[in-house]
C-alpha cells in the first residue's frame, strides 16, 4: 500500500465517489431553477454514500506521518 495522506481502500474511494456524485446532482438541482426533487436526490444519494463511509469505516484510512523537525 502506497504511504502518503491519500493512501486509502478502494472501497473508501468508492464511498467518496458516491458522496461526490450526489453533490453534483445536488448542485445541478440547485441551478436549475431551483428543481428540488433533484436537489432532493442528490441529498439522498449524498447521505447514502456517507452510510456507506462509515460501513466500510473509512476512518481507519488516514494515514498520521511521523512530525517534521
Amino acid at each position: 500500500m502506497s504511504t502518503g495522506s491519500h493512501a486509502g481502500r478502494p472501497r473508501s474511494w468508492v464511498a467518496v465517489a458516491i458522496i461526490f456524485v450526489g453533490f453534483a446532482i445536488g448542485g445541478v438541482g440547485i441551478t436549475l431553477g431551483p428543481d428540488w426533487v433533484v436537489f432532493g436526490v442528490g441529498a439522498a444519494v449524498t447521505v447514502i454514500g456517507g452510510i456507506i463511509a462509515l460501513a466500510v469505516d473509512i476512518m481507519t484510512d488516514v494515514v498520521v506521518d511521523e512530525p517534521r523537525q
